[in-house]
């Protein structure tokens, strides 16, 4: 065992590096909203592209199930980091050379192709590694991509600072190669087969187990509950702190990462003694946190309410996945898929909730609160885990 995880090193920490890269797609646009509108693209098409890089995510989660079970997880690995690059670099160079917002929304779909590759393929590449303690293994994993944010967010800042936000295109240029090193890394990096083909389950079969369904609700609550939060940490700090973007940045989505980071480290160490009421506890914290967010008159009490919902949601996640995979461990990389297509819709659908109880209850605090629902949602699955058979 000991020997064959020395063999399987390189290979997790090229999966670490795939999460780093998919912070960057992710999280280096979006820094970019209000330059971008100084080259006249509206607000309108800003969310045309958030929406977008989801639809093609969730797109890619959906083909790319029975994809990797067919061709393997090497080529699409390779691919994934091949299209990420691609899209940060297109970033830069097609806004020059075409309409501002056609030339954003191309470079969109081919980092969001690379990025729902990744958030499909990494886990399970990780998960089939033979590491002696896997829950622990996964949450240290997806800790990689908190820590991702936060680089994405300091570094992108002081470039700004340093060089001036106008020369942005050089920096997603720069972005781009790290993808692109870490794809060339897995051409090499050794993958072991999560289940042996004649011994996974097929879809018919995970279609009809309530046990997945109930892991499919779970991945939704998820995602939504992270979401709800994350999208609106930074307006949270603009807003009723009265500070600067850069500041807000820092104090808003920077210090929800690292909170998030910080308790999925917690949860490698602890979270798989007793796994259900780990992240039961995680989910009843988070109810708590979205209540403090929401409701507090003091703002900097919902920014500490911000920061306790990024720890307490960074346990449910990669929480999911493990279960998952001890509880259908014949799923293979399809069950991963399927998974990730459920909280990639629970990504779409938490801000838009938030965004619709904001709007027709006037303020932003009470829409926000709306993410408790889906905390309390993800709570209530859990209790179905045990009794649901595969």
């Amino acid at each position: 065992m000991i020997g064959g995880m020395n063999r399987y090193t390189s290979t997790i920490a090229a999966c670490h590096a795939g999460y780093v890269c998919q912070a960057v797609v992710n999280n280096f646009l979006p820094l970019l909203f209000v330059t971008l509108q100084g080259y006249g693209v509206t607000v309108k098409e800003l969310s045309a592209i958030i929406l977008l890089n989801f639809a093609t995510q969730l797109l890619v989660d959906l083909f790319s199930a029975r994809l990797a079970d067919v061709i393997g997880c090497r080529p699409l690995a390779v691919t994934a980091h091949i299209f990420a690059a691609a899209g940060l670099a297109l970033l830069a160079l097609l806004p020059r050379v075409m309409p501002v917002f056609g030339g954003l929304a191309v470079a969109t779909v081919f980092y969001a192709v690379g990025g729902g590759l990744i958030e499909t393929l990494i886990s399970p590449i990780v998960e089939a590694c033979p590491t002696r303690r896997k829950s622990a293994a996964m949450s240290f994993l997806h800790s990689s991509y908190c820590w991702g944010v936060v680089l994405v967010i300091a570094l992108s800042t002081l470039f700004f600072a340093l060089f001036g936000i106008e020369n942005w295109p050089y920096l997603a240029c720069i972005w781009a190669i790290l993808p692109l090193i870490n794809g060339f890394f897995f051409l090499f990096v050794p993958i072991a087969e999560l289940v042996p083909e004649g011994g996974r389950m097929k879809w018919r079969d995970l279609f009809s187990s309530g046990l997945f369904w109930t892991f499919v609700v779970l991945m939704f609550a998820a995602g939504a509950s992270e979401l709800c939060i994350a999208q609106w940490a930074s307006a949270f700090a603009e807003q009723g702190l009265g500070v600067s973007k850069e500041i807000g940045d820092i104090l808003g989505p920077c210090l929800f990462a690292v909170m998030m980071g910080i308790a999925r480290l917690i949860q490698a160490k602890f979270g798989d003694r007793r796994p259900i009421p780990y992240l039961a506890a995680s989910g009843l914290l988070l109810v708590a946190g979205y209540l403090v967010t929401s409701l507090s008159p003091i703002p900097a009490l919902s920014l500490a309410g911000c920061a306790l919902c990024g720890f307490s949601v960074g346990a449910l996640w990669p929480g999911v996945y493990s279960l998952a995979a001890r509880k259908l461990p014949k799923g293979g990389t399809s069950l991963f898929a399927l998974l990730a297509l459920a909280g990639d819709l629970g990504c779409a659908a938490g801000p838009a909730a938030v965004g619709f109880a904001a709007d027709g209850l006037g303020s932003l605090g009470l829409g926000v609160l709306s993410g408790a629902a889906f905390a309390l949602l993800f709570v209530l699955a859990l209790f179905f885990v045990r009794r649901s058979r595969p």
